[in-house]
């Protein structure tokens, strides 16, 4: 079975894992209403994705009236 032959000091186990810390997210404005959205996904506030409407987005909905 394998055994390391010696401790692997903090200073080579951080070199080591130098590329595994967390990137931050990289928002860009939405060419259409202006809100910050992830690049290559749908602007969850007015459903475009580059110039075109994808998602039709639904205006509030008050589900007392539509109970009655």
């Amino acid at each position: 079975m394998a055994v390391p032959k010696s401790k692997i000091t903090r200073s080579k186990r951080g070199m080591r894992r130098g590329h595994d810390s967390l990137t931050a997210a990289n928002p860009l404005e939405c060419s259409n209403c202006g809100e910050l959205k992830l690049s290559h996904h749908v602007c969850s506030s007015c459903g475009h994705y580059g110039n075109r409407e994808v998602v039709t987005m639904v205006d509030d909905i008050d589900l007392d009236e539509d109970a009655a």
